[in-house]
């Protein structure tokens, strides 16, 4: 091993274990292309975060030619976050990551150009952006709380992939009070949550319409999170509102406001049971394949609404699998 490749080791072994300080550091020493990219996402998503340091420094990676780096800043550019919001720039950045060879840009583009190209850029000219982003529409099932549906929200191929993404970062999912690792027994699903850096163009694609379809900002979408529930694994019943007499959570209301709603779309349906329980409305909701279910954690005053205590049911048989995104409404910005 080369002695550039021992400082990239213990850089990744001191980010691993907390010493963010001291990874940031041995990375800007190295300071070629990798290793700034991934100066750049420790920035974005390990405390304490420095988003601007983290996007110029991942711009900086993407100018010396970096693959990934070049792939991230069209993620940026799809999510108007760090760069002005430019769906075709983002997809010449996911062509030129395809072409410098980084396999995740590549199998983005095999993804969702329309029909096989011969080519990365004739892969990248036939991705229909537009038609990607129009979100559907809803139906409402319930006023009080407002809950609606979501049919064929999502293309199955388009499941499979989220699904097949959330699988290698599974972890034992927490509830906001339990954040800091604790384990909540009220909940004993798994979840795999995507911070920014981890963001791809698929993604950034669900989560814009996810916010044409709620009208909500797309800057208020938390990390989106991937749900696996086994048989047997289960969400006690709970709320998705975060209570604002709790001083525990004043800070984080003030910074990014409630937490307005919920979405959640069914990446799979070969599974029994499960459903999602609403039991003050002693009603259920079983989705199938890419449907999805927006319910609403506030009234139209904007107070919570304590109609929404919802459980996940556990599976009786197979796995279910779910995309989860809270959205709050930030307040706005001086």
């Amino acid at each position: 091993m080369s002695l550039r490749d021992e400082q990239f080791a213990l850089a990744r072994q001191c980010e691993a274990e907390g010493r963010q300080d001291e990874a940031r550091r041995l990375f800007a020493a190295i300071g070629d292309a990798e290793a700034l990219t991934a100066l750049g996402q420790n920035l974005l998503t390990r405390p304490p975060i420095e988003s601007y340091e983290g996007v110029k420094t991942i711009v900086e990676a993407a100018n010396m030619g970096g693959a990934e780096a070049i792939h991230l800043c069209g993620t940026m550019a799809a999510l108007g976050s760090g760069l002005s919001q430019n769906w075709s720039m983002a997809l010449d950045c996911v062509q030129a990551g395809a072409e410098r060879g980084w396999t995740p840009a590549q199998d983005v583009l095999r993804l969702l150009a329309k029909a096989p190209g011969d080519g990365w850029k004739a892969l990248r000219d036939g991705v229909d952006i537009d038609a990607l982003t129009i979100p559907g529409s809803l139906r409402t099932v319930h006023a009080a709380p407002r809950i609606s549906i979501a049919e064929r929200f999502l293309p199955p191929s388009l499941c499979d992939w989220l699904v097949a993404r959330g699988i290698p970062k599974l972890e034992r999912a927490t509830t906001f009070q339990a954040a800091q690792g604790a384990v909540d027994n009220s909940r004993s699903n798994s979840a795999a949550e995507f911070h920014f850096a981890e963001i791809d163009l698929v993604l950034a694609l669900i989560r814009t319409r996810i916010a044409k379809l709620t009208g909500l900002p797309l800057r208020g979408l938390e990390n989106t999170q991937i749900l696996h529930y086994a048989v047997g694994q289960h969400f006690a019943p709970h709320y998705d509102w975060l209570d604002p007499a709790n001083p525990a959570v004043a800070q984080n209301l003030a910074e990014a406001g409630q937490r307005r709603a919920t979405f959640l779309i069914y990446l799979n349906d070969d599974f029994d049971g499960a459903e999602t329980s609403f039991l003050k409305l002693d009603w259920r909701y079983r989705g199938q394949k890419g449907d999805a279910i927006l319910f609403w954690n506030v009234d139209e005053s904007g107070a919570i609404d304590r109609s929404t205590l919802h459980a996940g049911l556990a599976p009786s048989r197979g796995e279910k699998w779910l995309l989860s995104q809270w959205i709050r409404l930030p307040p706005a910005s001086p």
